[in-house]
């Protein structure tokens, strides 16, 4: 849960970290995906007070989730998100795909389909995961979901690596 939700939810039951696509319980717990580093990112820093600090897990597949409320902060219409908040959300859980697949890279191209409005006070569902990667290059994609596991937005890039994870 982003520290950005001024009342968190408690972690049991219906978290996204202990169920699968299908809203199962996973065969295997989820590994966090940790950045390594204490940084400024807004995604996922934890040295920029007014980031988001998303946490995601990494799924034995590669794919990379995590869970989220953002809050009121980061509206555009009332009650919904800022749709440069969306992009930020789908480039931000791209970009940890690519880090679960052993690789940090920059945003080259970056494709929104905002399929629904976005509502600020609703938990969400971020997830990702790396669709080819050929040498440098990857190609990723994204999606935001709600609690019934509807997308909301997805996201596709077209990443450069500029080195490797630590």
């Amino acid at each position: 849960m982003s520290p950005v939700d001024p009342t968190p939810e408690p972690q049991a039951g219906n978290d996204l970290h202990e169920r699968n696509r299908d809203g199962q319980p996973p065969a295997h717990p989820l590994e966090p995906l940790s950045h390594g580093l204490r940084n400024r990112c807004f995604g996922c820093g934890e040295d920029n007070p007014q980031g988001l600090h998303l946490a995601f897990s990494v799924e034995p597949d590669g794919t990379v989730q995590a869970k989220a409320l953002i809050g009121s902060n980061y509206e555009g219409p009332p009650g919904h998100l800022h749709g440069g908040i969306i992009a930020t959300l789908l480039d931000e859980t791209m970009s940890k795909a690519n880090r679960a697949r052993g690789e940090i890279a920059l945003t080259r191209q970056l494709q929104v389909e905002y399929l629904h409005p976005i509502p600020s006070t609703a938990p969400i569902w971020l997830r990702g995961h790396v669709e080819k990667q050929d040498g440098r290059k990857l190609w990723t994609r994204a999606s935001i979901l709600n609690a019934a596991g509807k997308e909301l937005a997805t996201g596709s890039g077209f990443f450069l690596s500029v080195m490797k994870a630590p």
